[in-house]
C-alpha cells in the first residue's frame, strides 16, 4: 500500500491549498481551513519559502488555527530545514496555530521512506500552544526529548522509524497528550527499534492523560502485541491500535492472553495474518463487552516459498 491522497483534513478542519501562483482563487476565511502549502517537489521554482510568504501576506494569519506543510521543493534530497526555519520565524504572527503536519506527500511526489526529514522539534519549542502535531517520512528524521505542555495529538508516520526517535519520544515530557500515534515501519527502510525500546511509552508514566495509543505498521508487531499485553499503559486506555504491521496468531494470542481489554472502546488490528480461527477468538474475546474490533479484510500481502515459508510484510513501506 502506498500513500496516494493528500490529508483531507486536520484539526478538524477542511484541507485547503493555497493557491502557489498567486492567482485570483477566492480565499476562505483564515480560520476556516487547513491551509496546506506546498510546491512541486522536483527542484520547484519558486520554493516554499516563497510561496509561503505569499501565504503571509495574503491572509490573516492571526487568525490561522491549523496549517498542513505539503512538498517542498527536492524532497528526495533536501531536508525541509529552510521550511522550519520559516515557520518559526513566523511564530509571532501565528498566534492561534494549534496543529501542524509537516510532510503531506504522496507517493507520486516522493515514496514515504524516501521523503528527507531532520529534527522538526523546533517546531515544538517554537509553538508552546500546539495541541495537534504530525509528520511524515522517516530518512533523517530527528526527534530529541523535550517537554511540551500543550501537544494532545502526536502522529509519526515512516515506512522505517528511527530508534532515536523511538527513544526521543519516550523521554520527552508530554503531560497533555492522549493521541500517540508511530508507524515503526521495516529494517529495509530504516527501522531499527526493538520492543525494549518502547517500555518508557508503555509504562505511561510520562504520559499520564494518553487514552489513544497507536504502535503500528511494524515488521515487529508480534513482539509489540507480547508487550502490549503486559504494558501499565494499557489499562487506561480507550483505542489501542496495533494495525498495518505483520501481526500473526502468536501476536494476537500473546495479546489475548495478556491484561483484560474489555475497557477498549476499540481494538484495531487490520491488516494482519491472522487465521480465521484467532479472528473468530478476538471477536468472542471483546465485542459482548463492547469493544468495536477492527479485523479489516483478510488481504495483507504476503509471499510463500517453495518450502512454505510465508514473507509478511507491513502495510506502507516505500
Amino acid at each position: 500500500m502506498t500513500i496516494g491522497d493528500h490529508l483531507e483534513e486536520l484539526y478538524g478542519l477542511p484541507a485547503f491549498t493555497f493557491p502557489g501562483s498567486g492567482g485570483t482563487t477566492e480565499l476562505p476565511a483564515p480560520d476556516a481551513v487547513a491551509w496546506r502549502i506546498a510546491v512541486e517537489s522536483y527542484g520547484a521554482e519558486p520554493p516554499w519559502t516563497e510561496v509561503f510568504a505569499r501565504f503571509c501576506a495574503a491572509v490573516d494569519t492571526t487568525r490561522v488555527r491549523a496549517l498542513i506543510v505539503g512538498a517542498w521543493e527536492d524532497t528526495y534530497d533536501c531536508a525541509p530545514s529552510d521550511v522550519i526555519e520559516a515557520l518559526v520565524a513566523a511564530r509571532d504572527r501565528l498566534p492561534a496555530l494549534r496543529s501542524l503536519f509537516l510532510g503531506d506527500i504522496v507517493f507520486e511526489e516522493c515514496e514515504i521512506s524516501w521523503i528527507t526529514q531532520t529534527d522538526v522539534t523546533p517546531l515544538l519549542a517554537g509553538f508552546p500552544a500546539l495541541e495537534e502535531f504530525g509528520v511524515r517520512g522517516g530518512q533523517g528524521l530527528e526527534f530529541p526529548a523535550l517537554r511540551h505542555d500543550a501537544l494532545r495529538r502526536l502522529t509519526v508516520e515512516t515506512g522505517g522509524l528511527p530508534v532515536s526517535v523511538v527513544r526521543g519520544v519516550g523521554a520527552s515530557e508530554l503531560p497533555a497528550l492522549e493521541h500517540l500515534d508511530l508507524w515503526l515501519g521495516t529494517s529495509w527502510y530504516g527501522a531499527d527499534s526493538e520492543v525494549a525500546d518502547l517500555a518508557p511509552i508503555l509504562s505511561g508514566d510520562r504520559l499520564p492523560r494518553l487514552r489513544h495509543l497507536a504502535l503500528r505498521n511494524s515488521e515487529i508487531q508480534d513482539e509489540v502485541a507480547a508487550a502490549v499485553a503486559s504494558a501499565p499503559v494499557v489499562a487506561r486506555l480507550d483505542v489501542l491500535d496495533l494495525s498495518m504491521g505483520t501481526l500473526s496468531d502468536d501476536g494476537a494470542t500473546a495479546l489475548l492472553g495478556g491484561q483484560p481489554l474489555t475497557h477498549l472502546k476499540k481494538l484495531d488490528l487490520h491488516h494482519n495474518y491472522l487465521s480465521e480461527a484467532l479472528r473468530q477468538r478476538v471477536r468472542e474475546a471483546l465485542e459482548p463487552a463492547g469493544v468495536e474490533v477492527d479485523l479489516g479484510q483478510d488481504d495483507a500481502d504476503r509471499d510463500e516459498d517453495e518450502d512454505g515459508t510465508v514473507h509478511r510484510y507491513v502495510a506502507v513501506g516505500e
